[in-house]
């Protein structure tokens, strides 16, 4: 079994579906200069993992060596119509399981009115809610996340657990819900049964599009992996991303991921890039 904690992946789909009652009655739809779509050409690998021999990761390599960077608040559309701010904080985040909320639990309990914008809310009638199928996640106040602080908040705009992580010293993926750090990398898991009668656990690792989401995941208003103003990083994904990537893959594993995304840069011609990346793709020197 992987040694790495399962995020539920239907928990995004859950969460899509409030997402399509929110958004339908100001929904303009993507705009389609800026977002490629999702149906192109990609290359994946496949390899071992060096610290666990009864699975193997499967990578996305045109995400993960794509130029993708969060621009939240710079220029970012959000995925409701109406609400740019919020970027993909609109619903909230459904919690991966009781670990998870126990987590976050224990960061909201350091957190300050100086970081958190609605604390006192929080503090008195509570931070968690559920959504129509009664499943646990972080409550939604005034359209938005109950931690996402809006813009012209003293500490900053945006989610008030990262804000706490990156005072302490710490990684955003200790202090926030499962499914708030991962995004937009998505990891999901199948069991492969071979010709020889072995079975291998598959992990894979890639872009969290629409497709993502469930049904739903196509009335989002916009969504960034596909989108050309989100493809401006210095950095590719595979960098920029290394803590989230170690704690989705272990370290080993992350380390082959790196030499593979590496040897993929380094050639003449990589092969089907992503189409939202600028052109042609800088190479890695």
């Amino acid at each position: 079994m992987p040694k790495t904690k399962k995020a539920k992946q239907d928990k995004a789909t859950k969460k899509q579906k409030s997402n399509e009652q929110a958004a339908q009655p100001e929904a303009n739809g993507p705009d389609p200069s800026d977002e490629k779509g999702i149906d192109f050409a990609r290359a994946w690998v496949e390899f071992p993992d060096p610290a666990d021999d009864e699975q193997v990761f499967r990578c996305d390599l045109t995400w993960l060596t794509s130029r993708w960077t969060c621009i939240f608040g710079s220029g970012c559309q959000g995925i409701q119509a109406g609400r740019a701010d919020d970027g993909c904080c609109t619903l909230g985040a459904h919690f991966s399981d009781e670990d998870d909320e126990k987590r976050v639990a224990g960061h909201v309990a350091r957190l300050t009115p100086e970081l958190w914008q609605f604390h006192d809310v929080g503090a008195e009638t509570g931070w968690v809610g559920v959504d129509e199928d009664g499943e646990r996640q972080t409550r939604r106040w005034e359209g938005s996340c109950i931690f996402q602080n809006r813009p012209g908040f003293p500490a900053g705009a945006g989610c008030s657990l990262h804000i706490l992580a990156l005072r302490e010293g710490k990684e955003p993926l200790e202090t926030k819900p499962d499914v708030c750090w991962q995004l937009p990398v998505r990891r999901t898991y199948d069991w492969i049964d071979r010709p020889d009668d072995t079975r291998v656990l598959q992990v894979t690792i890639g872009e969290y599009d629409r497709r993502g989401w469930g049904p739903g995941g196509h009335d989002l208003h916009w969504w960034c992996t596909s989108a050309t103003s989100a493809h401006g990083a210095g950095d590719p994904v595979y960098v920029s991303y290394r803590p989230e990537l170690i704690e989705l893959m272990g370290k080993e594993g992350y380390d082959r991921l790196v030499e593979l995304c590496e040897e993929r840069l380094s050639s003449l011609l990589p092969m089907a890039p992503h189409p939202a990346d600028p052109h042609p793709a800088p190479k890695k020197r």
